[in-house]
Order: structure tokens, then C-alpha cells, then sequence
């Protein structure tokens, strides 16, 4: 089998048909659904979008990092920094700039990470999540343990002008499809970018870098490329993270994070974007159910929601190595054979 297809990066007919009735779904849901499941979806596309950015890592260039959510947490900083106590700040620079801000971290971190090969790399790249994390746990003056609020959504008019009524991130509705808008444009431009020169050299990297390097490409600059890309992208996860639950803390640059993104990404199918948003879905439905779990006798199931995630994550890696993406790819070719 080769790495093309065990990644699945094209999508057969029924996969792409799935996604579509998928999409449709999420458009229509916000006019079915309660707040409380419409503020859940919402959350779920923000974690589609971190796992995306993950995949562009693990899933293309073949770099597992334990330390990305270092970078989802920098910008709901920089959000919670750069909105004052007592009024809404604009959307249109403050975006741009927290992405920024999560961009750059990763390049300075990524210079000297990717040196690194194998095991090498996910322990340094947990090595500088961790002191990250703490910079921020054990000072007072960046919020500490207890965190920051973010007391006002980000405000999007554009110099003054509101369009519609509605246009206000507060509404719960436009800061759900905001996010799907963001999501959908994520999609598109990584997809687009896995296709590209540069998208062809970093899988060519996760074959073979020797190969690459032997051919000519500067792997170290294609690597640090993608790691501060990937880096960005998770801030903008992280942007819109703060801005819907007004509240952001340390333990979102936890390794517990970055942990539940490598299982979202492994849980759809690796090297296609898809199957990280398919993966970020089931995994917060999952993570929902394991918790609801009831009590039995004196053993109290829900409690233990991380054996029973852990479980099913060895069983579909075990049984479904290409994930859940995959497994409908399966479904569908036995599907055709036997018509």
C-alpha cells in the first residue's frame, strides 16, 4: 500500500458525498438546535480547526508534536491581552495580530526544533510547551494559574458600520457561522496547499527526507515552514477559543491539549484535513458520552472517561488505521464489489 493511500489524501466519491451531507448539517443545524448544542458545535469546529493545523504536521510532514497547543493558548492570550476591561475590541486587527503573535512563537520554537529527528523532536517540542505553559502558570502578572477573562466578544463592525442586526459575535448564531466560515477557509487553503509544490515536498519529507535532501530541497526550511504555519493556524483556533467562552487559562498549552489533538487527527485518518474535522467531531461527541457515562455500583463510570477514550482509540488504531474516513472508504469499496 503506499503512503498516498494510506493517508487517503483523495477522497473516493462516497467519502466526499459524507462530507456534503455533513456540511449541510452544520448549516442547517443552528435553526434545530438549543443554544446549549449550538454553542457545542461551535466549539467542536474550533477544535476541527486546531486539529487541521496539527495534521499539517503529523499527518503531511510526519512531525508529532506534543507541544502545539502551546501556540492554541498564546493567542487566546494575546486576545485577553489585547481587550480592555471595560469595552469590545476590533476583530479585524486583533486577529490578525494574536495569529501573528502564534506564528511567530512557532518560528522562533520551530528554528530549533526541527533540527531534531524522531523522539528527539516530540520531547523538545514538549520541552518548550511545558516552559511555556509555566512562564504563564507561575506569573502573576500574566494572569497565573487562575487564568484571564475576556470580558467582550471582538467586535466586527467595520469603522463604525454594522451591516445587519445581527452582525455582532455576541449573537450566538453569527458566532457559529463565523466559525464555520473559518473552518470552510481552513479546509480550502490547506487542501489546496497539500496539492501544491510545497505541499508535494513536505509529503515527500514524511517518505523519505533523505531522499528529499539528496534531491536538492532544503528540507530544514520546508520543515520550519510548516511548523510555523501550523503554529499560526492553531492560534486562530485558539483566537476564536477565547472569544467564545471569554476565558482562557494555562492549561489549554497543556500536553493534555496538544494530547487530544494527536488522538482527534489519528481518529479521523492522517494527511487529509477531512479526517482531522471528522476526528475533532467525534472526539468531543465521545469525550460528552464517556463523561455522561452512569454509575455502576460503587464504580463510577463517567469518572474514568480518559481508560474508556483510551480504549477506543487502541481499538480503531488497532482495527481502523485510517480511521474513521477510512473505515467509510472501506464500507463504500465493499460496497461496489458486491454490486
Amino acid at each position: 500500500m503506499s503512503t498516498m493511500k494510506a493517508n487517503l489524501e483523495v477522497l473516493p466519491r462516497g467519502v466526499q458525498v459524507a462530507l456534503a451531507l455533513g456540511l449541510i448539517a452544520l448549516v442547517a443545524f443552528p435553526f434545530t438546535g438549543t443554544d446549549f448544542y449550538v454553542q457545542m458545535v461551535t466549539r467542536m469546529m474550533i477544535m476541527a480547526i486546531f486539529a487541521m493545523s496539527l495534521d499539517l504536521l503529523q499527518g503531511v510532514t510526519g512531525l508529532v508534536s506534543l507541544g502545539h497547543a502551546a501556540y492554541f493558548g498564546l493567542a487566546g492570550y494575546a486576545l485577553a491581552f489585547l481587550t480592555p476591561q471595560g469595552e469590545a475590541v476590533s476583530l479585524w486587527w486583533t486577529l490578525p495580530l494574536a495569529v501573528l503573535a502564534s506564528g511567530l512563537a512557532a518560528l522562533i520554537i520551530g528554528f530549533f526544533v526541527v533540527r531534531t529527528h524522531g523522539i528527539y523532536f516530540i520531547m523538545v517540542t514538549m520541552a518548550f510547551a511545558q516552559m511555556v505553559f509555566f512562564l504563564f502558570f507561575d506569573n502573576k502578572v500574566l494572569g497565573g494559574s487562575d487564568g484571564l477573562y475576556i470580558n467582550f466578544k471582538p467586535d466586527v463592525a467595520l469603522f463604525g458600520w454594522v451591516p445587519f442586526s445581527w452582525w455582532d459575535l455576541e449573537n450566538k448564531r453569527t458566532l457559529y457561522y463565523f466559525t464555520l466560515a473559518v473552518l470552510l477557509l481552513v479546509y480550502a487553503f490547506l487542501r489546496r496547499l497539500l496539492w501544491s509544490p510545497f505541499g508535494r515536498a513536505l509529503a515527500g519529507i514524511r517518505v523519505n527526507e533523505h531522499r528529499m535532501r539528496a534531491m536538492g530541497f532544503g528540507t530544514f526550511r520546508y520543515k520550519l515552514s510548516a511548523f510555523t504555519l501550523a503554529g499560526a493556524l492553531a492560534g486562530l483556533a485558539g483566537y476564536l477559543w477565547g472569544t467564545q467562552t471569554g476565558y482562557i487559562n494555562p492549561e489549554l498549552m497543556g500536553f493534555h491539549m496538544s494530547a487530544h489533538g494527536i488522538m482527534m487527527v489519528i481518529l479521523g485518518g492522517m494527511g487529509n484535513f477531512a479526517g482531522a474535522i471528522v476526528g475533532a467531531f467525534a472526539f468531543e461527541y465521545l469525550l460528552h458520552v464517556f463523561k455522561d457515562l452512569p454509575q455502576v455500583g460503587s464504580v463510577n463510570l463517567g469518572k474514568h472517561w480518559q481508560l474508556w477514550m483510551g480504549l477506543f482509540i487502541v481499538l480503531l488504531v488497532t482495527f481502523a488505521p485510517r480511521g474513521i474516513l477510512g473505515l467509510v472508504e472501506r464500507f463504500g469499496r465493499k460496497k461496489r464489489c458486491r454490486r
